[in-house]
Formats: structure tokens, C-alpha cells, sequence
């Protein structure tokens, strides 16, 4: 099993190899207590955002102090290709953390949260803080315990025609949307970029509206199936991501 990850602020981060360093707080009590490392175990130390170091436990003190020595030269990840973000509508209740912690275990680079004409979940004053707080939290933990070093980007809430301008930019658009009275193409033939951004659209429970269709194909986005069932909102961009990521050679 590779090295356990923990999470470093970035102007922490030592660009030196050798020497020691402590990890305390919120992650030093993780790696003490509840991983509960030892001297001689391997530990990954990141800021989230690609660099990276690897070190050996040379102590565990108290309940949230651990040292770590034998620090190897200070790495970076460079950035996925292509990219691939999802704009997710807003679930009910608490899948929307469902829906970002199995997309950053996929591996999907950036989400959007997207405020569609259909939720029944409303971002509004502290509710909506609260919420984004939430799921970039969810992030941040879900990347660490699927060992990744560069954590998925999670946007403020995003509308309707801010969405757009997304996908306008877009080397590769999509909408998943299953409706047999609404032409809607299957996502594993689509013709994909080698490089560049590729945006997903997932709607809300009660699926994307005409009006909000209309303005994404003019944006260049198509509808696309993924199979003959029908996924949840909380589901389909995890799916969808895990497609793409094995069709463009990203899992590889």
C-alpha cells in the first residue's frame, strides 16, 4: 500500500531534502491517534495543489505531534490531461458530499456546483458558506485517503449563465441527459480531446430543464447518454468521470 498522505500549508512545504519537520494540529492528531504511525513508517506530505515530499516517522509524541525525518527533495505533479471538471446541481440532503468524495476518489480535477432551475437545494446567505465549506472539506479528506497530491479545485456555486460561459470554453462540452423524447448521443463513442478541458453537466433529481438545454447546446454542449439506466445526480458524474478517464488513456 503506498505512504499514508497529509496536508501541509504550501509555505510550509520544505524545498530541501534531508533534515526534519512536525505535523501537528488537526493533522498531526490524524496521523498520531487515529492512523495512529509509528517510527520507521512512510508518510507523503503535500499542499494539495501537486508538490509534494516523502519522509520516514522518526517520532509520534503526545496525541498530535509527529516528526518526520529523512525528508526526500521536494516534488511536483504536474497537472492532468486532459482536464476534466463536472459541474454537479445541487442534491438533496447530504449527497452532494456523496457526489465529490467518489469523484475526487475517481479523479476529476474540478467541480462546479451549480445552482440548476430544478433544485430543490438552495445555496442562500450562511446555509450555502456552510455548504461549499462542506464539500470542499469532503474534497480536501477524500484526495488524502485516495492518495492524491493535488486535491480537485471546488468552485463557488455557479448559475445557469455562468455554466455556459464554462462550456463555451470548453475543448469538449457535455450534458447527461437521458430523455427518449430528447435525442441525446452514448458518451462512450464520443470523439474526446487528447488535451485541453473537458466539462460535464450534471443535472439535478429532476433532470436538466428545455430552456437550460437550449442555452447549453448553443454553447456547444450536446446531451449524452451513459448507458440505458437512468443514475442518480449524486452517481452519474462519478461514472461518467471514471468513462472518460479510461477512454482518454488517464488510467492507463
Amino acid at each position: 500500500m503506498t505512504a499514508p498522505v497529509f496536508v501541509l500549508d504550501p509555505l510550509h512545504i520544505p524545498d530541501f531534502s534531508g533534515g526534519e519537520l512536525v505535523l501537528d494540529g488537526p493533522e498531526g492528531r490524524h496521523a498520531v491517534s487515529v492512523k495512529r504511525l509509528r517510527p520507521g513508517e512512510d508518510v507523503v506530505l503535500t499542499d494539495g495543489r501537486g508538490r509534494w515530499i516523502e519522509g520516514v516517522v522518526k517520532a509520534a509524541e503526545g496525541k498530535d505531534r509527529l516528526v518526520v525525518c529523512d525528508l526526500e527533495s521536494l516534488q511536483e505533479e504536474p497537472p492532468e490531461q486532459p482536464r476534466v471538471t463536472v459541474v454537479q446541481a445541487l442534491p438533496k440532503g447530504d449527497r452532494g458530499e456523496l457526489a465529490v468524495e467518489t469523484m475526487t476518489e475517481t479523479g476529476v480535477d474540478a467541480i462546479v456546483p451549480w445552482t440548476a432551475s430544478r433544485c430543490i437545494t438552495q445555496w442562500k446567505g450562511d446555509r450555502g458558506v456552510k455548504a461549499l465549506a462542506k464539500w470542499r472539506a469532503t474534497a480536501r479528506e477524500a484526495g488524502k485517503q485516495s492518495r492524491r497530491v493535488r486535491f480537485p479545485e471546488v468552485a463557488q456555486a455557479a448559475t445557469t449563465k455562468q455554466v455556459v460561459a464554462l462550456l463555451a470554453k470548453a475543448d469538449f462540452a457535455a450534458v447527461l441527459h437521458e430523455d427518449r423524447a430528447y435525442g441525446s448521443a452514448a458518451l462512450a463513442t464520443a470523439e474526446l480531446p487528447a488535451d485541453g478541458e473537458i466539462v460535464l453537466v450534471v443535472g439535478p433529481e429532476g433532470g436538466v430543464s428545455p430552456e437550460e438545454l437550449a442555452l447549453f447546446d448553443e454553447a456547444g454542449a450536446k446531451a449524452y447518454r451513459l448507458g440505458r439506466t437512468v443514475l442518480r445526480t449524486s452517481t452519474a458524474g462519478t461514472a461518467a468521470t471514471a468513462l472518460l478517464l479510461g477512454r482518454t488513456g488517464r488510467w492507463s
